[in-house]
């Protein structure tokens, strides 16, 4: 058996191709003749745009629009001018186009990779796609093609890139295994979206395998069962019937009211990165956005966004919404993600030092802008503020006057806004849990990121595969920890929601329930199965369950006993 993250779920049976990766070595060359080398590398351009748009065109046939927007991302980015002025001025300083290319690709590569966000970090898987793409053409290598896959195949690959998944007939493939990706890596989209099982992150998977034989790909659990015997391929069979009849099942919960088996109703809203996000939530059946991550809005780009470039993305959002909340995230930014226009210094220990609300506040003028454009927004929509890594009273309150100063501006220029917007914040930090009684009394709500939480808590770094074992929400530090940040807030009377992941984790949702949470936010494609599995407790039985769970010292004890009754 092998194992991986199961990314997407269900079950595939079936045989192995192993898809090889290309070699796109090439030797740096001085070159003399500039124009012509700048004519190469906008040829180059051009073609790789025409080969995206038809690879964008498949995909919007096999799976969707949203899916197809993946791709015509990728156009967005290599024609931005930025990127491509940067790879034009390596030219005219005598690189060849395939070095211009690759350092400048390079560039974004280590910029998304080092926030340490799944969502931005995903940026450079898609800016790799590109530099592939780019080289290949340069090359003149030909792409992988695997639309010749025969019926019953499992893809095996190092990295399956989002213009190779464009090749793919549902039809034919059973499964996905790769040897890289996430949860949230645009792979992992598209796999679901074809609803393809996909196990990705397995170590020395191509190596591992070979073409031709059998495998069982357990999306649900990231497992890979090599040369199953036949009671297994039964079982698996029986499993993977009993998948595709939840599934089916699942659809009943769309257009009804998140409510638990007593009839207490709660929010269920989903977390975005763009306004285009919107979308996916409004089509998953969410009730509103939990959290939009602003910082795509200031990266891939030479400079700060405007404040009408803001004003339109979170208008656009708002109107997408039709009138359900949107819970913006001012700025999360700091010295472990590399904007290179900001000018931020390296830091020892980014996610200990001078970053999102922090920062903020020492760039006022930045900082003003990014309110001013979500106060003139919420004119058009249910729009609140939430302020992140808030780890003291004063910060908050510092936060708050700067948001009257921007309604005092923008009523001194007659504009509208809603005067009683809501100020939240996003309790990340033990600091914020363990004074989360004195925020409650200064906060309009509260959402729990318990992502961060968990790793500010537990004080390991979820990356780190030697404190891995740290790094669970279900540790009894970090469940205390949520169950004061949540009782603070009732007693207060304030609305406390939570955005990280646990809020899909259907062993957190008793617990949740029990403890009093009010609203969950989600991925889009969780929506439903979380209004399911809400659905399933009742208030007592839950209380049960929380209480049998806050008796345990481990985190094995509360893992192992949660198995049992979920």
């Amino acid at each position: 058996m092998l194992n991986g993250i199961g990314a997407s779920e269900g079950i595939g049976i079936g045989r192995v191709m192993i898809i090889k990766e290309q070699t796109l070595e090439y030797t740096p060359k001085e070159v003399t003749n500039i124009e012509a080398e700048l004519a190469r590398f906008r040829g180059s351009v051009d073609k790789f745009c025409d080969n995206t748009m038809a690879q964008a065109d498949a995909i919007r046939q096999s799976t969707g629009e949203k899916e197809a927007e993946i791709l015509l991302g990728h156009i967005a980015i290599i024609r931005d001018p930025f990127m491509g002025g940067e790879i034009e001025n390596l030219i005219k300083a005598n690189q060849c186009a395939e070095s211009a290319v690759e350092q400048i690709c390079k560039m974004f590569i280590d910029m998304f990779s080092a926030t340490g966000d799944d969502l931005t970090m995903q940026r450079a898987a898609d800016v790799k796609d590109i530099r592939d793409g780019l080289l290949s053409i340069l090359l003149g290598v030909e792409e992988v093609k695997i639309s010749d896959a025969p019926a019953g195949t499992v893809l095996v690959c190092r990295e399956l890139t989002p213009s190779m998944t464009a090749g793919i007939k549902k039809e034919n493939i059973v499964g996905i295994i790769t040897e890289t990706g996430s949860k949230t890596s645009h792979s992992a989209i598209l796999a679901r979206a074809l609803e393809i099982p996909a196990v990705l992150s397995v170590p020395n998977a191509v190596a591992q395998l070979s073409s031709g034989e059998q495998v069982i790909v357990d999306g649900d659990n990231g497992e890979v069962i090599t040369a199953p015997d036949q009671a297994q391929i039964d079982e698996y069979s029986a499993k993977r019937e009993a998948f595709l009849r939840e599934r089916r099942e699942l659809e009943n919960y769309r257009g009804k009211a998140t409510a638990s088996a007593d009839g207490t109703e709660y929010e269920l809203f989903c977390n975005i990165g763009t306004p285009k996000d919107a979308v996916k939530a409004v089509d998953a059946d969410g009730e509103g956005v939990g959290l939009f991550r602003t910082e795509f809005l200031f990266m891939d780009r030479s400079s700060l966004p405007t404040e009408d470039e803001q004003f339109d993305a979170y208008k656009q959002a708002s109107l997408i919404l039709k009138g359900k909340p949107l819970i913006i995230r001012t700025l999360d930014i700091g010295g472990d993600k590399e904007i290179p226009y900001l000018g931020l210094e390296k830091e020892e220990n980014p996610f200990m030092g001078f970053r999102a609300i922090r920062y903020c506040l020492k760039n006022r003028d930045m900082f003003k802008s990014q309110i001013k454009a979500i106060l003139r927004a919420s004119a058009f929509g249910d729009i609140r503020i939430m302020f992140p890594l808030i780890t003291a009273v004063e910060e908050l309150r510092e936060g708050k006057a700067l948001v009257e100063e921007a309604k005092a501006d923008l009523k001194a220029s007659g504009i509208e806004f809603d005067e009683n917007i809501q100020v939240g914040v996003m309790t990340e930090t033990a600091a914020s849990g363990v004074i989360a009684d004195l925020l409650a009394d200064e906060a309009d709500f509260f959402s729990i990121g318990t992502n961060d939480l968990t790793g500010y808590t537990m004080a390991a770094d979820r990356g780190n595969s030697d404190v891995e074992y740290l790094y669970s929400p279900f540790h009894p530090s970090v469940l205390r920890m949520i169950r004061r940040i949540i009782t603070c807030a009732r007693n207060k009377g304030i609305p406390v929601g939570m955005c990280g992941e646990a809020a899909a984790n259907p062993a957190m949702i008793p617990l949740l329930i029990s403890f009093g949470l009010t609203e969950f936010s989600v991925s889009a494609p969780s929506v439903l199965k979380v209004r399911k599995n809400i659905a399933k407790w009742t208030k007592a039985e839950a209380d049960a369950v929380a209480e049998k769970v806050m008796s345990f010292t481990t985190e094995k004890e509360i893992t192992d006993y949660l198995n049992t009754v979920i």
